[in-house]
């Protein structure tokens, strides 16, 4: 999975850089695991170039939110994409992620 991150200030901050989707499930649930497992206080998910978000790659970011409630660090979905944008919308998951999506202005729902 290609992964751009820095820490700044105990905050570990990620841009996926490709899509979530069942092609490359297994080294977004390693890249996800090692972040669970870097001991910070908190994290920072860019979604903004993830272009194709399916069911696996929605069950990934699931299990992300799940890992950061069981392990108590604080985690944030940034920048998300208009492939993310449509999926939250869909299955109404903005709430549970409980992070502000921002809709461009010339964004068109498929």
């Amino acid at each position: 999975m290609t992964v751009q991150s820095e820490q700044i200030d105990g905050v570990l901050q990620v841009s996926v850089q490709e899509d979530m989707t069942i092609y490359n499930a297994a080294s977004i649930k390693d890249t996800f695991l090692n972040w669970c497992n870097s001991g910070v206080p908190e994290l920072e998910v860019d979604l903004s170039a993830v272009e194709e978000l399916d069911s696996t790659g929605l069950q990934l970011l699931l299990s992300l939110k799940a890992e950061s409630q069981k392990r108590a660090f604080s985690l944030r979905l940034l920048g998300h994409s208009q492939a993310v944008i449509e999926v939250f919308e869909l299955l109404k998951l903005s709430m549970y992620f409980g992070d502000p999506v921002v809709i461009p202005a010339d964004w068109k729902k498929s």
